[in-house]
């Protein structure tokens, strides 16, 4: 039966409608996913492209090279040396222990290296290039490169490893490298990438750790490309790190090397500083150690060697050694007197041999004593019973500020590791530090360099520097950065001091060691035109009993070696136009009379001629002893050698 016609137009209009709602909603959703298609395609192309470049090609840190250091002359004294290293990627590597089994027997690695590696990889992001084996042997990188198909994640490189050609020579002024530590990282807020590479190396100690940032220089990077099994194929492009700045310091390393050998196998210290512009052209600490040990970790043989003598060689006794200054002291005293106008040069004190003070006798070191003493002489002679009087006229505060102002009780900006302050004591320090007030003895003390002050060489250096130039002169150690002249942090201004005043203390200097009653005449300079100015110090580190000394005080010689005094001695040259300023402390050494002053004098003397001075230089009674010494030395240099280079 056929539909009348109104029935088939009302179908023909319902079809129609639900075609254009299903046509609609067919190009909606059609321009849903074109919106979505164009968003994944344009819009988030590149962060889709990288998604999938970073699984074909890995991004790697490149190492910098670490800036080198050298001497005044451009003597290489830290260097960069190529050698073979074997890492891993604990990522690339799969099976990360049968790898580092099969590894281990290739080249010969112990448990304990394997051990040590095994932490490594552990502890780095897996995508880190760990060192398993550094300074491997060409032979032991051919094997792995045979069998690099059943070593998935090793590479075989050379890198560059720190090296120290001089040794011990400047063991304590530039310090050393070696792996960063969690300690390390425990003081950086924000380590860089570098940082965290297992076995990176880093200064710990000296110049290279108070220089590090720039001597680090910044990483670069590369990128590889590498198939499904992780096995770099190619290296796509690479941009180079920035290396480290290079570094000049001022110390001279003849010199250095023979302050060292002159000081031997002593717990002692040399300083040598310039008297005009204030560069340190020795620094030297005795017994020292090689650096080269702490490169990639000392054994724990070698470092309890180090910790376990009593000599301290891992102190840089230089600049962290603290020591009674003994007599070297008597000079600050004596400034302080003369400037207040208290003493004239005509002026006498009666030395008996002693003084009472309060009750308290304190004595000087030449028992029955000096008689009448002017100034001068009691430079000469070291008498104690003079400035124990002095100092009771003068007052702890103005002996304390001449200490100050020449540079004692000071942290001297210099980039070494624990540069020590000392201390110059005034009456409200002993009430801070042990709440009791400031007595007449403890001045008497202080004003031969006793009780609570202390220096050290650094220090005393300086020191004698101010007192020869008259000028405020700042130590300096860098030379040079990367070529550029590093100016001193304030030009050596006058110290301010009256000259007449420093020129009476120069004058007594010079008697001490070149008039026949002064306590250096021995260990004179006979050398036209470069004879020295300087004074002995010899600082107790016991007590002596009134017993003791009714009976007889006891020779150093019949005391335990840390019981001994501490020789010291402080010496410019040439006296009428000063160069250079020394400063020697041999711990537990004696007297600074016969252990401190030659030393002293035969670092000066080899500094001031650039080389072996002529024995003519000494007196006759020391040319035997001194040509017997040079020829060891030279001996021992040609015997040791090094394998430095001078700066191209």
């Amino acid at each position: 039966m056929r539909r009348p016609g109104r029935d088939n137009a009302e179908s023909v209009r319902r079809f129609t409608r639900r075609g254009l709602f299903l046509g609609g909603l067919q190009l909606g959703f059609m321009g849903l996913l074109g919106v979505r298609m164009h968003f994944l395609q344009v819009d988030q192309a590149d962060q889709f492209r990288l998604l999938a470049e970073e699984n074909r090609i890995n991004i790697r840190l490149l190492p910098p090279e670490r800036g080198e250091i050298f001497d005044r002359n451009g003597r290489a004294i830290a260097v960069n040396k190529p050698s073979y290293r074997i890492t891993m990627i604990r990522e690339e590597a799969g099976d990360v222990e049968a790898v580092l089994t099969r590894l281990a027997q290739l080249i010969g690695m112990d448990d304990d290296q394997v051990k040590a590696a095994r932490r490594d990889l552990q502890e780095a992001r897996p995508d880190v290039q760990v060192t398993i084996a550094d300074r491997v042997t060409w032979e032991a990188i051919a094997r792995v490169s045979v069998n690099t198909p059943a070593l998935p994640g090793v590479l075989p490189e050379v890198g560059l490893s720190r090296h120290y050609p001089m040794k011990g020579d400047f063991a304590h002024v530039v310090g050393y490298v070696g792996p960063v530590s969690d300690y390390d990282l425990s003081r950086i807020k924000a380590p860089a990438p570098l940082l965290l590479i297992p076995r990176f190396q880093i200064g710990k100690v000296g110049v290279e750790a108070k220089y590090e940032e720039a001597l680090r220089g910044e990483a670069g990077t590369k990128r590889v490309e590498v198939n499904a099994n992780n096995r770099v194929m190619r290296e796509l492009d690479r941009r180079e790190g920035k290396p480290g700045v290079n570094l000049q310091l001022t110390v001279d390393h003849a010199l250095q090397n023979y302050a060292q050998a002159r000081l031997g196998e002593q717990s002692a210290s040399a300083v040598v500083i310039d008297c005009t512009n204030g560069d340190l052209l020795a620094v030297a600490s005795t017994p020292s150690y090689d650096p080269n040990l702490f490169v990639r970790g000392i054994s724990v043989p070698d470092y309890k060697a180090l910790t376990e003598n009593k000599y301290r060689p891992l102190a840089s006794k230089s600049v962290q050694g603290l020591y009674p200054p003994g007599s070297t002291f008597k000079m600050i005293t004596a400034l302080a007197a003369l400037e207040e106008g208290l003493i004239s040069s005509q002026d006498t004190v009666y030395c008996p041999g002693h003084l009472t003070v309060s009750g308290r006798r304190f004595h000087c070191w030449k028992t029955y004593g000096h008689g009448h003493m002017t100034l001068e002489a009691a430079l000469r002679e070291s008498c104690d019973v003079y400035f124990y009087d002095l100092s009771l006229r003068v007052g702890i505060e103005k002996i304390a500020s001449m200490g100050h102002r020449l540079g004692l009780g000071e942290e001297l900006s210099v980039p070494m590791s624990a540069v020590a302050e000392g201390r110059v004591p005034t009456k409200e320090w002993k009430r801070q530090r042990f709440g009791k007030d400031w007595v007449l003895g403890d001045t008497v003390n202080a004003s031969i360099g006793q009780g609570y002050v202390l220096t050290s060489p650094l220090q005393l250096a300086v020191m004698t520097a101010r007192i020869a130039s008259g000028r405020a002169i700042q130590p300096r150690l860098i030379k040079s950065i990367d070529g550029v002249e590093q100016p001193l942090e304030t030009k050596a201004q006058p110290i301010g001091l009256n000259e007449n005043n420093l020129r009476q203390i120069r004058q007594s200097m010079f008697a001490v060691t070149n008039n026949r009653h002064g306590t250096a005449y021995s260990s004179r300079i006979l050398a036209e035109g470069m004879r020295m100015a300087g004074k002995t110090g010899t600082s107790q580190v016991r007590n002596i009993s009134a017993a003791e000394r009714r009976e007889g005080v006891s020779q150093n010689a019949d005391l335990p070696w840390e019981r001994r005094d501490h020789a010291l001695f402080v010496n410019f040259a040439p006296h009428d136009a000063p160069r250079i300023a020394v400063s020697v402390v041999v711990e537990h050494g004696g007297g600074g009379s016969t252990v401190a002053a030659p030393i002293a004098r035969d670092i000066t003397l080899q500094a001031l001629f650039g080389g072996t001075p002529p024995l003519s230089a000494y007196p006759s009674s020391d040319r035997s002893r001194i040509k017997a010494q040079q020829e060891r030395l030279e001996r021992e240099q040609r015997d040791t050698g090094d394998d430095g280079r001078d700066r191209a």
